[in-house]
């Protein structure tokens, strides 16, 4: 974690033995007893490491998975850089096992470690097993203080249909749908409570018989504990085939009820995005294709494995919402929410808290600006979100939760539902800690008191002192707090790994950066040191974040900081620039939109329409033309004079230019905080504000000013700025001396032959000369929000009730499919070939019980499925582009290492593929800036 210790108190995180008061009631929470092993990774474990030390705690390690070195040399846990003593650090094949059985084993191993090394508590931050009842139970039972929820907690709310039933009963909403459907399916063979007992005598399950005649059970209840019988025995009471029956039957019905959603199926033990499919409207006999691969990415294969899957409605409104719940098992308390909407495939980008404080204020601005729509939705926001603590709190008490757990809802206009229960830290757990601290106080003195400001330290102390920790008050740090997930993912947000950032700005003051050590500096060079992603877990590299006393303040705190940020790198793709585009369309837009979890897809294909028109626009040709025109208009001195400004201006006007086109996501920051700098009138640009106030404001976007002794490819050229400097200088001087109220009006004055009052006639001669001179070439500006007027960019747009108003070409599968493409285009193959879209891991088949996709020999068509790559813990099935025949399959097995781009199959196209010509690209190039020319600002 750099630069972030501004954020807490000194007193109390400085060192944990001697930062706090010094009463024997502070005294008796102490936590330097405890020895844990950190079993996780990524920014989480840096993150502990960096707590656990500041509690006094030294005697930690951490569990290396070897499978990242394996797959990319050279990819080392960064945290090494600082926890150097080799008796801390353990290694393991990777962290979970492909199966059950190499499941329990790691179990096993993990345990052993802890043993043989003398830890004490075993810390599992977010990932992996974190939410496993099975490793928990496993630890408790060994004697190992787990530093997260216990065993019943996992089980009654972190099992998505455990909790399901759970919330029923405790008065919380739940969304429409089937948790049972392994119960179901049981019952289906076995449809009695006689059936049930023969069957447990006949598979000698570990169950009392007498359990099932229990008349305040229902018969369901009975089967799910037969079933659970089965799972401790390890053996199967029904077949995949037969669970996906019921299922698809579950899914039919749900069709019937709601025709206008789709369904989500959702394994049990997801998480993370992971087990989660969605079927469109029609798509029912898609149903066992999509839970083999649920059960396959979530490891449940194997024999004794709980392989249910929940049916649920697909609220295709929602906005994905949570709150951080704490709890002792005694007493249970809520922190404020956040808004998770922002997401792709399941997986969070950009997270924003919500809090009380932070909506009050908002109503109050809103009401004051005479935004009555907007202030009843924040309204209405409000009793959501108090209606969401209080069920959180419910059900965290019903669970006996006694650590930090996230109940997570979707919010569907002025309705909400509970989704799950995590029962972990989340990632965005930052977001909330920034906003509230815990305040625990002596029952018995007021005075006396403590503040835990860290999560993770709260975790700590639960674990070692729970029962006696008193009910703490949550303490307001700041109103609001944002986090953006720095991922390795390319323009269109698909998993990017192998790529070596080779260097890392550091962080800024205000900025919290939690980046797993990254940027940990060479401590005798002082130096950034490289460091390879690697790609066998998941895609993030850090985590953002920011605070404000207001959600627009926070916004711009992280778009100045995205702005700031430099990465450069080998093979290196990140989702950066994504973020800058994202926060900044926000801010021109409305920091208090809406999102709701489909927005993203929809946002990224108009990025890609951007990139399709920047695509067709040769900037080299338009200036050509733009000059031979200007220059028409004047002859001898003038047309010299002029000709000399453009050659000078020429750099200065096109490099940002060239900049712009060719990062869409940039493009589309720039646009959007920009929407009101002109005006279309007759189909022509017309500004309304100065182009050459709005260059220099570009430049600064691009964080391209100068900076002496800074590369001169990333910033203004010496010479361009001091045309530049001089421009803005003369501008600022008139507009001192002119009584202007905007440049409109400026325009008009510097239009009219008779000199204003105080300005003599050759003053006034020379001032017009001279802005003719600045603004000489500026209308090439105008490419811009030409771009954006083509592709109908700012349709997108939120309404006054904070909803987004999506266009329908913008959630046509087809259009978002070919855009992805144009943001990233496919590596360039011969005709008969099919590459590698990413690396990965390459698997032909769905499971290693099916037959493959294709082989040599097989005919496929357009949209088929060739074979799936796991990068970065998804797994991505791979469709053909067009129809063929297979050659030779070119990976052999599965689970071997792809590249992208690397030739997977030779093929026979069914139908020749035709590649435009280079004179065909650049007639239709010139077609296209020709149209462009037209809307131009004449100078």
């Amino acid at each position: 974690m750099s630069n972030e210790h501004y954020l807490r108190n000194p007193l109390i995180h400085r060192d944990r033995r001697l930062g706090r008061r010094h009463t024997p009631w502070v005294n008796q929470f102490d936590c330097t007893h405890i020895r844990p092993l950190i079993i996780c990774r990524g920014p989480i474990r840096k993150e502990a490491m960096d707590v656990f030390g500041e509690m006094g705690i030294t005697d930690f390690g951490i569990l290396l998975s070897e499978k990242d070195s394996i797959v990319y040399q050279d990819a080392l846990a960064p945290e090494l850089r600082s926890l150097t003593a080799p008796e801390r650090i353990h290694r393991v094949p990777d962290y979970t096992g492909m199966n059950k059985e190499e499941r329990d084993e790691r179990i096993r191993q993990i345990i052993g470690i802890a043993k043989d090394n003398g830890y004490n508590a075993i810390f599992a931050g977010y990932g992996f097993m974190a939410e496993d009842e099975t490793m928990v139970a496993a630890m408790e039972g060994a004697g190992l203080n787990f530093i997260g929820p216990c065993s019943r907690t996992v089980h009654d709310a972190g099992l998505k249909d455990e909790a399901k039933r759970t919330a029923l009963k405790t008065g919380v909403s739940v969304t429409p749908g089937i948790d049972n459907g392994t119960a179901l399916t049981l019952l289906k063979k076995h449809p009695d409570v006689n059936s049930l007992k023969a069957l447990v005598a006949e598979q000698a399950l570990p169950l009392d018989a007498a359990e099932l005649d229990d008349g305040d059970v229902s018969l369901a209840d009975k089967a799910d504990r037969v079933l659970a019988a089965s799972y401790a025995k390890g053996v199967d009471l029904y077949t995949v085939e037969e669970l996906c029956e019921t299922l698809q039957e579950a899914v039919e019905t749900m069709a019937r009820d709601y025709p206008q959603n789709r369904v989500r199926l959702k394994a049990i033990s997801g998480g993370g995005g992971k087990g989660q499919r969605i079927l469109g409207i029609g798509e029912a006999s898609r149903t066992p294709e999509l839970v083999r691969e649920i059960l396959n990415e979530v490891k449940t294969t194997g024999v004794g494995d709980n392989k249910n899957v929940l049916v649920e409605l697909n609220i295709e409104t929602t906005r994905h919402q949570e709150i951080q719940v704490i709890g002792n098992g005694q007493w249970c308390i809520t922190m404020g929410g956040r808004d998770c909407s922002l997401q792709m495939h399941e997986q969070k980008l950009l997270e924003v808290s919500v809090t009380v404080e932070s909506l009050q204020a908002a109503i109050e601005q809103a009401e004051a600006a005479g935004q009555t729509t907007e202030a009843q939705i924040l309204k209405q926001d409000l009793v959501t979100l108090q209606a969401m603590e209080d069920e959180a709190a419910r059900f965290g008490e019903a669970v006996g939760l006694d650590s930090v757990s996230t109940f997570e809802c979707i919010v569907d206009r002025d309705k909400h539902f509970f989704m799950e229960m995590n029962t972990r830290i989340q990632v965005e757990h930052r977001v909330t800690e920034l906003c509230y601290a815990l305040k625990f106080t002596n029952p018995d003195s007021p005075d006396d008191y403590f503040v835990v400001e860290s999560l993770v330290e709260a975790m700590v102390l639960l674990a070692a002192h729970g029962e006696n920790l008193p009910k703490p008050d949550r303490v307001l740090r700041f109103n609001d707090s944002v986090e953006a997930r720095l991922n390795a993912t390319n323009q269109a947000l698909q998993p990017s790994a192998g790529g070596v950032i080779e260097y890392w700005s550091d962080a800024l003051e205000g900025e919290i950066r939690d980046d797993q050590g990254i940027s940990l500096h060479n401590p005798d060079t002082d130096m950034f040191m490289k460091y390879t992603l690697a790609g066998a877990y998941d895609s993030n590299i850090a985590l953002l974040l920011t605070v404000g006393d207001t959600r627009l303040a926070t916004y711009e705190a992280m778009a100045e900081t995205i702005r700031r940020t430099v990465m450069r790198g080998k093979d290196l793709a990140t989702n950066l620039e994504f973020h800058y585009g994202l926060v900044n369309w926000f801010l021109g837009q409305n920091i208090n939109a809406r999102p709701t979890t489909r927005f993203i897809v929809p946002y990224l294909t108009a990025v890609g329409e951007l990139k399709q028109r920047a695509n067709n626009i040769d900037l080299s040709y338009a200036w050509k033309c733009l000059c031979q025109q200007s220059l028409g208009e004047y002859t001898g001195d003038a047309q010299r004079a002029l000709q000399e400004s453009l050659v000078l201006k020429q750099s200065l006007l096109l490099r940002p230019i060239e900049a712009l086109l060719a990062q869409p996501h940039i493009l589309s920051g720039w646009l959007s905080v920009n929407r009101d700098a002109y005006t279309m009138i007759d189909g022509a640009v017309s500004w309304n504000e100065n182009p050459i106030e709005l260059l220099g404001d570009l430049y600064h976007f691009l964080n391209m000013d100068h900076c002496p002794g800074q590369p001169a490819a990333s910033m203004i050229w010496d010479h361009d700025d001091a045309v530049l400097q001089q421009a803005l200088a003369f501008y600022d001087t008139l507009n001192s001396r002119l009584s202007a109220e905007d440049w409109e009006e400026l325009q008009s004055v510097l239009a009219a032959n008779d000199a204003p009052d105080g300005v003599d006639g050759d003053q006034w001669s020379a001032i017009r000369s001279a802005h003719k001179g600045y603004q000489s070439g500026a209308s090439i500006l105008a490419v811009l929000p030409s771009i954006a007027e083509a592709t109908g960019f700012y349709t997108l747009t939120v309404n006054d009730n904070l909803t987004i108003d999506i266009p329908e070409r913008l959630e046509e599968t087809e259009l978002q499919e070919a855009m992805a493409k144009v943001l990233v285009p496919p590596p360039a193959a011969k005709s008969d070939e099919i590459l590698a879209a990413s690396g990965g891991m390459f698997y032909g088949r769905e499971t290693p019980e099916h037959d493959l996709y294709v082989q040599a020999g097989d005919h496929f068509n357009a949209g088929d499925p060739l074979y799936i790559v796991e990068v970065m813990k998804m797994f991505n099935k791979v469709y053909a582009p067009f129809a063929g025949t297979v050659d030779e399959v070119l990976v052999e097995g599965d689970g071997v290492i792809i590249k992208k781009g690397q030739p997977v199959f030779k093929i026979t196209p069914d139908e020749k593929i035709v590649v435009e010509s280079p004179e065909e690209i650049a007639a239709r190039r010139k077609q296209h800036t020709d149209a462009f020319l037209e809307q131009l600002v004449r100078e």
